[in-house]
């Protein structure tokens, strides 16, 4: 829609402004969001190829603390493109994505955990794209969902650093439960496992509200 009126010439904001995104590649902000996609590839060759942690631990903080950064450049220097708003939530999902990687390729996360945080993110972009058949407007964040995120971000950052360590509960006996068994485990599992909560209760509320969107719908159209 945007993109279709910028053509038309409705779009009285300058170009470059967060309403008026340029069709500029080699911005400063694009070149810091792609520095912030090195680090982020460089972190995962170090960290899954028993490379010096710390360093690649380095790589990925740098790429985190700095997702402001690019955002901020653009719309202050009024350079705002249609690269950078795409790539800007992509490399949010790239971040996240390499840190749980790496840490399944080195033994320290179940496999399960990546597959239904993945899973989970797939589920609501496919049902997103599906509801823009039917209303245009997206549905409004919950506050859970921004909650999950915070747990998961956060657990998986503790995990990466490997401390603290704490004890195993001893709940269960299996294995793929660790911190909940008697295995020992950095706290950060711990977050990992409420924002895993939050992120189911997250898509049962999501689809819930795209049921009764998509119901509504159909009920005008009669």
């Amino acid at each position: 829609m945007q993109q279709k009126a910028q053509a038309e010439g409705t779009i009285t904001d300058p170009v470059g402004s967060s309403n008026n995104p340029s069709n500029a590649v080699f911005t400063v902000a694009n070149v810091i969001t792609f520095c912030r996609l090195i680090l982020t590839l460089i972190f995962l060759w170090l960290f899954s190829t028993g490379g010096n942690r710390w360093v690649a631990l380095g790589c990925y903080v740098t790429a985190a603390v700095t997702d402001f950064l690019d955002g901020q450049i653009a719309r202050r220097t009024q350079t705002v493109s249609w690269l950078g708003k795409i790539m800007d939530p992509v490399m949010d999902r790239v971040l996240l994505i390499t840190g749980v990687l790496g840490l399944l390729i080195i033994g320290e996360l179940p496999v399960w955990i990546p597959l239904f945080v993945i899973g989970r993110d797939v589920y609501l972009t496919l049902g997103a794209l599906i509801m823009r058949k039917v209303r245009r407007r997206p549905i409004d964040v919950v506050f859970v969902g921004k909650a999950a995120t915070a747990f998961l971000m956060t657990g998986f950052s503790l995990l990466l650093l490997g401390i603290p360590v704490v004890s195993g509960l001893g709940l269960v006996n299996v294995d793929w439960l660790p911190g909940l068994n008697s295995q020992s485990s950095p706290i950060g599992i711990f977050f990992v496992y409420i924002g895993i909560v939050f992120s189911a209760i997250t898509a049962i509320v999501y689809t819930g509200e795209a049921a009764k969107i998509y119901k509504d719908s159909k009920s005008t159209q009669a």
